[in-house]
Formats: structure tokens, C-alpha cells, sequence
């Protein structure tokens, strides 16, 4: 038998590190303090089980309403009432004198008003109708009052602006004017704050106040190059 020796280590020899000694499980005995014992676990449990009712609650609420909501509106269908401007009337419409920028008018403007739903109806509590030129108010006044019901088309006016009212033109608004006046037929914009309350059946709502803009082109009357009448507008809302 052959021996074979072994080579000398060099140095010390570093085996495998020691795991330090396991430390002793500790507990907390229940009623100690700092523990968590079967009191807590159940006051964590009822917690969860409260906060999960509660939420359960809160996606309930709101798929009902949101269900209420869609049936609402499957089985009313409500529709924007829709305002014309179906006839307009300029007697007069200068300046007495450029440097005071004082404006001469006789407007007249004739409106419908078409309500398409089938179950609301409209009561127009006030109507304040503004006109409008070069940006500048020059006129206001009130129109009717009056209730509109289902699937009707309701005709209201002449809203009639008449006197006399300072509007400063800039050298722009000037030029505009001036060709306006060539032509005979002057742009004036028409503001309607509307306040309107809707009927459902025996169900009120509150107060609603809507603008309504309606941009014209009104020819004055016996002036007009193209001698067209006026031509019937759709107003829109003014948001």
C-alpha cells in the first residue's frame, strides 16, 4: 500500500462560518401588555367587517342611482328648447354726430321659441333681451312671461329697442360701420337671459338661467343694396 502525504497548510485554515445560537421563542401571554391577544383580533375583524359594509353600501347607492338616472332619461328624453329669430325690423340705426358716438335706433325682433319634449314643460319667469353692436350693449329690455307646454311652438314679440345710446367706435368698428352702412344691412348681436323654471308632470324644478345669442344681419328698411328681407335665424346658447 502507497502512502501519499499530504501538502502542509500554509497559514490558518477558515472553515465554514458558525451559525449563531437559535434565540428563544418568545410570546406575549394574553392579557399582557404590548401583546396582541384574541380581544384585539376581534376588534380588527369588526373593523374590516364595517368598512366592508360600508362600501357595499356606497356601490349600492350608487348603482341605484345611476340606474334611476338612465330610466329617467330613457322614458323622459329631455331636448334643449330651441330659440329663431324669425323676423327683424331697422327703422333707423345712425350716429347724430361722430364725435359723440350717440347711436339713432328702431329695432324690432320677432322670436319663437320650440319646445320638442313630450313630458316637460317651460315656464319663462323672465325674459332680459340685450342688443348689441361692435361688442357695446345699447339697448335692454324685458320680454314676456309666459308658460310653453309640451311639443309646442310658442311665437313672442316684437321685442322692440328703441331711443338713443353712446356707443364708442374704434377706428376699426368705424370702417365696419361705414361699409355696413353701404350696404345696408348691419350686424347686431342679440343677448336673452333667460330665467325658466320645467314641469314634470306635478314636479316643479328650480330656477335655471340660460343665455341665448343670436347673431343677425338686419338690412334697414328701404336702404338695403340687395333689397333681401331678413332672413330667419337660429339662435344658440350662450355658454
Amino acid at each position: 500500500m502507497s502512502y501519499q502525504k499530504q501538502p502542509e497548510l500554509n497559514g490558518a485554515y477558515y472553515g465554514p462560518s458558525i451559525p449563531p445560537p437559535a434565540r428563544p421563542r418568545s410570546y406575549n401571554r394574553p392579557g399582557k401588555r404590548g401583546g396582541r391577544g384574541c380581544g384585539c383580533c376581534l376588534i380588527d375583524c369588526l373593523c374590516d367587517c364595517i368598512m366592508s359594509c360600508i362600501c357595499t353600501i356606497l356601490c349600492t347607492i350608487l348603482v341605484i342611482v345611476g340606474i334611476a338616472i338612465f330610466l329617467f332619461w330613457l322614458i323622459v328624453r329631455p331636448h334643449e328648447v330651441k330659440f329663431y329669430a324669425t323676423d327683424a325690423s331697422l327703422t333707423t340705426f345712425n350716429f347724430t354726430n361722430t364725435n359723440t358716438n350717440n347711436l339713432n335706433y328702431n329695432l324690432a325682433v320677432n322670436f319663437t321659441a320650440r319646445n320638442p319634449n313630450k313630458h316637460i314643460g317651460v315656464y319663462y319667469d323672465s325674459i332680459e333681451a340685450n342688443a348689441i353692436y361692435a361688442g357695446q350693449r345699447f339697448s335692454t329690455v324685458q320680454g314676456p312671461v309666459f308658460f310653453q307646454g309640451t311639443k309646442n311652438t310658442t311665437d313672442f314679440g316684437p321685442v322692440i329697442f328703441k331711443g338713443q345710446h353712446i356707443v364708442e367706435l374704434g377706428s376699426g368698428d368705424k370702417d365696419d360701420y361705414n361699409k355696413q352702412t353701404d350696404n345696408g344691412v348691419y350686424e347686431i348681436q342679440l343677448k336673452m337671459h333667460l330665467r325658466v323654471r320645467f314641469k314634470l308632470g306635478l314636479f316643479k324644478t328650480g330656477t335655471w338661467k340660460p343665455k341665448i345669442k343670436c347673431d343677425l344681419e338686419v338690412p334697414l328698411d328701404g336702404k338695403s343694396s340687395s333689397s333681401q328681407p331678413f332672413e330667419r335665424k337660429k339662435c344658440s346658447y350662450d355658454l
